[in-house]
């Protein structure tokens, strides 16, 4: 049973009569709201408190010299920094009333009965009174987990939920659910929190922290030692869950991921910049976020590829064909080694050092570790004939033999240092040592598509590709073995090809992964097609794979519009669910002939009548046709990824970068188009197929020609 309070009317349900924590700093009285309006002062004053205790702490005498001093001032002001109060964010969300049977003679047994109550208040954060007893519990301590699992079918032991509603930052309603209540099961539908997901977006991305459902629930308290692959049509709240689950990880593994890191990964910067404060608004201000081509930023990136090309260099098989080229340049020596040590010359013969090299290549470590080996290898060689000879050499002779110049002279020679850059240049240049190279695993028309058409002199003047970098990121690795972080967060991960998952695959090798995407929204030519595959080149063949198909954003009209798109570009995928009706929300607009940016333009009027954000999303040869209409009708226009305002409320969007954004209102140009900018239609409708489901509460669909076949009859 769901009971609504929108004015501070008495609560229903059995705990609601459960003391108060902190009693005295909430006036007595039958007036619920008034009662849990001074909870959120006193929890506010107290989060204070926490903070300026942190504020005040004098490191004068603590640590021993600058360096340690520096580090705990850095922790010191990182501490500060999560005990911020925003004011326009919520403190606490919900409230877990128990009430729970005692033992006799139990302290604490109420006058009443055997009964006691508990009362927990769920929020983003910990906060605790100056005694230390928690007035606000983290929503990721186990206590709170019942928040998001219990129902009446499996209450947890929880008598009555409560949910808050905010305006700001301020409490204005609250709604009660009484676990306890027979019935035939059914789960109702919670008012605030249908709210709360169709709440109007005016600026970046927010958390989900009051609105977690259970199935994502269990996925964000996954463990930390398993990879967890997240497929997740439009609007299932598959990045959240992605950012959360760092979030909890964060909490419940701190210690560990502090050393190793944590990262999250998405496909623009555009979209980073719309993510960018959901994890500091839940209190973590240490993970880093990148795109895969700032990870692998070796060289500058001028040139592009086209598709076919860009399909090689993406390719698994380019992985051996690096690995070959690199091995090509050990040699092997053609004469005994001499070293003089005193009045004595010890001789390696030739066919000996040819032996240690041939057991290094066969242990098959980096190239570097490898060259870095030999020396000693030699070296050790050296000092068993000294042993034979009668001498007693130690670890500080074997190491100046490793030093000696002959031997280095000798290393140089047959194990010579590569540039992993210039390795790839030589590739792309060299159209005999790539047929070397790669004989038996490219066929002689990928070797042409791979071949530049005019070699570059060097590194400085070839036009890199963003391809190019990920097979020099690969280079790199086979000599110097990348860090590994303790967890890797991958979002929108249909589009990587495999190349791509390696390289992403070699920064999480010894931690774990979340990997989030959509095989349906694979819009490059190397897109996923299936997730098994995708996984094996991440380096995670085990990792466990979760479908969400409850959709809470997009709603059920639109979303069943776009899924019409689905039997073409993702036969085996299932239709997202929406919970959310919201009739009226799909709207289909015909212009005459020559009127297709009058009409986006009147589109967008209508929507930015409605509260919240407007995004216009048009085929990419139509961005500066679209930008000069909007001007010209008085309309100024963001870029995807800049922050909207109350004053700036429309983004005119590429359709090539609308992936992972989402507005309230979509005013969508020209289907036909947008599927026709793309190299295939495959991928052109799966283009479309994002673009339809960036909505929140309504969409309108702006086309002068006709409408792609797949999505069927104009009905609306």
């Amino acid at each position: 049973m769901l009971t609504p309070h929108d004015t501070p009317e008495p609560a229903t349900g059995t705990a609601t009569g459960a003391e108060s924590p902190h009693p005295a700093e909430v006036p007595p009285g039958g007036d619920p709201l008034a009662r849990e309006r001074a909870h959120l002062a006193a929890s506010r004053a107290a989060l204070r408190a926490m903070r300026e205790d942190v504020e005040s702490l004098d490191l004068t005498d603590v640590t021993a010299n600058w360096v340690n001093a520096a580090v705990l001032n850095a922790q010191i002001e990182e501490r500060i920094k999560s005990l911020a109060d925003l004011s326009h964010t919520p403190l606490f969300f919900g409230r877990l009333d128990y009430v729970r049977e005692v033992s006799a003679g139990e302290e604490g047994t109420a006058p009443d009965g055997p009964y006691r109550a508990e009362r927990f208040y769920i929020g983003r954060r910990h906060v605790h009174d100056p005694a230390g007893d928690p007035m606000v519990i983290d929503w990721r301590a186990p206590v709170s987990q019942p928040f998001y699992q219990a129902s009446r079918t499996n209450p947890l032991d929880v008598a009555l939920r409560r949910r808050f509603g905010y305006t700001g930052g301020d409490i204005t309603a609250y709604e009660d659910e009484d676990l306890t209540a027979s019935g035939d099961g059914a789960e109702a539908t919670s008012r605030l929190l249908q709210q709360e997901i169709e709440r109007p977006r005016v600026g970046p991305m927010r958390d989900i922290v009051a609105t977690i459902q259970p199935e994502q629930d269990e996925i964000v308290r996954s463990g930390l030692s398993g990879t967890v692959c997240v497929q997740g049509g439009p609007g299932t709240g598959k990045t959240a869950v992605g950012l959360h689950r760092v979030a909890y990880l964060l909490y419940a593994h701190r210690e560990r991921l502090a050393r190793t890191g944590t990262l999250v990964i998405g496909p623009n910067d555009s979209f980073l910049r719309y993510i960018e404060q959901v994890l500091p608004a839940l209190g973590e201000l240490t993970v880093h976020q990148a795109t895969v081509d700032s990870l692998v930023a070796h060289v500058p990136v001028t040139g592009a590829d086209r598709a076919p090309t860009a399909i090689v260099k993406g390719d698994a098989r380019m992985a051996e064909v690096l690995r070959r080229a690199l091995r090509s340049h050990v040699g092997r020596p053609t004469e005994s080694l001499v070293v003089v040590r005193g009045s004595r010359r010890w001789r390696v013969p030739a066919d000996e050092i040819t032996t240690l090299i041939e057991e290094l290549l066969a242990r098959d470590i980096r190239y570097g570790a490898a060259r870095e080996a030999l020396p000693q290898r030699i070296a050790h060689a050296v000092l068993i004939r000294m042993e034979q000879a009668g001498e007693a050499p130690d670890d500080r002779v074997q190491n100046a033999v490793a030093r000696d110049r002959a031997v280095k002279a000798l290393v140089k020679e047959v194990w010579p240092p590569v540039d992993p850059a210039k390795l790839v240049l030589r590739l792309l240049g060299d159209a005999d040592f790539l047929r070397t190279h790669s004989a038996d695993l490219l066929t002689d028309e990928e070797r042409t598509a791979l071949l530049w058409p005019k070699p570059y002199r060097g590194v400085k003047s070839a036009r890199w590709s963003a391809a190019d970098a990920v097979l020099i990121d690969e280079a790199r690795d086979l000599v110097e073995r990348t860090p590994s972080l303790g967890h890797v967060v991958l979002d929108e991960a249909q589009d990587l090809s495999p190349m791509q998952y390696r390289a992403v695959g070699r920064r999480c090798s010894t931690g774990s992964a979340t990997v989030l995407g959509d095989l349906a929204q694979g819009t490059t030519a190397w897109a996923t097609p299936a997730w098994p595959e995708a996984l094996h080149h991440l380096g995670k063949p085990d990792a466990h794979v979760e479908e969400l198909t409850a959709g809470f954003r997009v709603p059920r009209e639109v979303i069943a519009y776009a899924s019409r798109l689905l039997p073409a570009i993702a036969p085996g995928l299932a239709e997202v669910r929406s919970v959310r009706e919201s009739p009226g929300s799909l709207r289909l607009v015909r212009a005459g002939e020559g009127a297709l940016l009058p009409g986006l333009v009147e589109a967008c009027h209508a929507a930015l009548t409605h509260e919240g954000s407007t995004g216009l999303i048009v085929p990419d040869p139509l961005v500066e046709a679209a930008r000069a209409a909007l001007a010209e009708a008085g309309l100024s226009a963001l870029a995807p990824g800049e922050e909207t305002r109350a004053d700036a409320r429309l983004t005119l969007v590429p359709a090539s970068l609308a992936k992972g954004l989402e507005y309230d209102y979509v005013v969508l140009g020209e289907p036909a188009s947008v599927v026709e900018a793309e190299p295939t239609r495959g991928a052109g409708l799966r283009r479309l197929y994002v673009g339809l489901t960036r909505a929140v509460s309504g969409l309108t669909v702006v086309h002068e020609r006709e409408l792609p076949e797949e999505l069927g009859a104009d009905t609306h």
